[in-house]
């Protein structure tokens, strides 16, 4: 049961984002450990919805990317906190290989994505950011993957996902896995048009809808 203290370091932790403050992140993410706060929670909660606000702001032109990039730092100062103690499924889920789709460098999403995949039981294949339409073909075809996942924050680089799964298919490759996408610009629609397996609309959801769609149960965020 969340109480107000609780709470109250949440709000902190997604204020330190929003307000660049490295110190403040650390601070309340430290506090979140001390009170027995569940890590995830902590994240995506916390740090997470920081994140999500900073990104209305740069919608809006309030913020840029500068401001965006000071973010991003103060996210990753709690992260570097939280992580290590991050529950962990030691139930191997299987192999999913990740990346930012070409021409968008932006990894923030991605990263969080991959942080929730692995402590929730997938070994994750990151290609980081700028990833080549060949490169997640011949990942799956060099190994063991269940599951692509795919972001872009950007509309003018979304027809990469389409054009991945094409080449997934031209290879006979598509049947093997399961594909997630995510992204600001990306929506249902867009999943269900170019036949990717489902659209996550946040880091936490990846898991869960990978398990689910690999046919088991994931443990609860």
């Amino acid at each position: 049961m969340m109480t107000p203290t609780d709470a109250s370091i949440l709000e902190d932790l997604a204020k330190s984002v929003l307000d660049m403050d490295e110190d403040l992140a650390r601070d309340s993410a430290q506090k979140a450990l001390e009170m027995k706060i569940n890590p995830r929670t902590a994240i995506s909660d916390g740090l997470c919805k920081g994140m999500e606000a900073a990104g209305v702001k740069y919608e809006e032109e309030e913020y840029f990317v500068p401001e965006l990039l000071l973010c991003s730092d103060a996210m990753y100062a709690g992260l570097d906190i939280l992580n290590p103690h991050m529950p962990r499924d030691e139930h191997r889920r299987g192999c999913g290989v990740i990346g930012v789709v070409e021409g968008d460098t932006h990894d923030i999403g991605k990263n969080l994505v991959k942080l929730f995949m692995e402590t929730h039981g997938f070994d994750m294949i990151d290609l980081g950011r700028d990833v080549p339409i060949e490169k997640f073909v011949e990942t799956v075809k060099n190994n063991d993957v269940q599951v692509v996942c795919m972001s872009t924050l950007m509309t003018t680089t979304m027809p990469g996902m389409k054009r991945v799964i094409e080449r997934l298919k031209e290879e006979g490759l598509r049947d093997k896995v399961k594909v997630l996408i995510g992204g600001a610009p990306i929506s249902h629609a867009f999943a269900a048009k170019i036949g990717a397996d489902a659209y996550c609309t946040t880091a936490t959801e990846a898991p869960v809808t990978a398990s689910t769609l690999l046919g088991e149960q994931a443990a609860a965020v």
